[in-house]
Formats: C-alpha cells, sequence, structure tokens
C-alpha cells in the first residue's frame, strides 16, 4: 500500500485503457485498481496541436463514461508522437513502422500524453511533455527492431523501454514514464489535488 491508497482506499480506480504499459505504470502509484475500455472516435478537429491532440482524445474517453454516473476515478490517457506538426500515431505495417522510425532519425521529435481525470461528474484533464533526440539509425538497426519487437501498438513506432530507446535515443528531456504512455510525476500530483 502507498500514499495515495491510504488517502483514496473508500474510492475505486478505473483504468479506462487495455495498454499494458500503462497498466503496470498504474501499479506504481495505485495497489488497485479496475481496467474498462470503451472504444471512441478519435479523430479531432484539425485546428488542433500538439498536446492539445492528446488531452482532447482522452477528454472523448472520459466522457464515454460521463453518464455512468459512478463514484469511481476514472482514468484516461492517449499519447501521441509529434515531428514539428505531423502527427506520428501507431504503425499498420512494417512499412510504415520503417517511415516513421526513418523520419525520427536523427532529429528531435515530442512525446505528449493526454489525461483525464473523470471523478463525481466533472473531468480534468492536462497533458506532458517529453522531447527526445535520436541518433542516426541505420537500416539495419530500424528493420532489426521492427522484426524484433513488432510496434504496431506504439505510437511513432517505437517503445523507450525496449530495445530502440536502449539504443537510439541520443537524449531525452522530460518524463520518461510520459513517453511509455503516462506521466505519473503529473498524474500524482494531479490525483491528489483532485481528492484534498
Amino acid at each position: 500500500m502507498n500514499i495515495l491508497d491510504e488517502k483514496i482506499n473508500h474510492i475505486n480506480i478505473l483504468l479506462a485503457s487495455k495498454s499494458p504499459r500503462r497498466q503496470e505504470l498504474l501499479k506504481n502509484i495505485f495497489s488497485n485498481f479496475k481496467i474498462e475500455v470503451r472504444e471512441i472516435d478519435e479523430t479531432f478537429p484539425n485546428s488542433l496541436k500538439g498536446g492539445n491532440i492528446a488531452q482532447y482524445i482522452s477528454e472523448q474517453k472520459a466522457k464515454a463514461f460521463i453518464l455512468d454516473k459512478r463514484d469511481d476515478l476514472i482514468i484516461t490517457a492517449d499519447t501521441i508522437v509529434c515531428l514539428g506538426d505531423i502527427v506520428l500515431g501507431k504503425p499498420k505495417s512494417h512499412q510504415e513502422a520503417y517511415d516513421m522510425l526513418r523520419s525520427l532519425s536523427g532529429k528531435t521529435h515530442v512525446v505528449y500524453t493526454g489525461v483525464s481525470l473523470l471523478f463525481k461528474g466533472r473531468i480534468t484533464s492536462f497533458y506532458d511533455a517529453t522531447h527526445v533526440s535520436f541518433y542516426d539509425l541505420s537500416d539495419e538497426e530500424i528493420n532489426y527492431y521492427i522484426n524484433k519487437h513488432q510496434p504496431f501498438d506504439k505510437a511513432g513506432s517505437y517503445g523507450i523501454q525496449e530495445w530502440m530507446g536502449y539504443v537510439g535515443i541520443q537524449k531525452m528531456e522530460g518524463d520518461f514514464f510520459n513517453v511509455m504512455g503516462l506521466p505519473l510525476h503529473k498524474l500524482y500530483r494531479e490525483v491528489n489535488k483532485l481528492i484534498d
């Protein structure tokens, strides 16, 4: 049991994500939570940029639960990778993953994770940003990573906690866990504010 568990032992926590990485990360601040996912339309207005896109999608995920009128704390999240104004989602094929990693090679991109907290009928949302710089990647490295790790469930085609993160990242500024899909530092503080 940790500090937050003691503060909110009377509240059920629900993580609305099927991401195994988010589930593992959340265990570090909450001992007990349930998983429930609802499918939503993840399109967003063209006027949105960067972190506002991830926050908007996380809010849409939270709104899928708002009519339930639960007393649970529902946590939703969405992660995107941006290279300039280009949003890199999850690749649908080996070629798409290759193209994404080739475009990230030798450059700095930004990983945004939007998080929404639905509690007592109100949604509180925020996003976090982490700047990640890649070394120049060879075709051999890119293809090895795709074949070995199958990054088709990851925005930007890579997991920082996998081989590409070990050998491909030159520099990072911001929350490491944000790149994995859940900015724990900020989430911890936002939940504390919400329940105080």
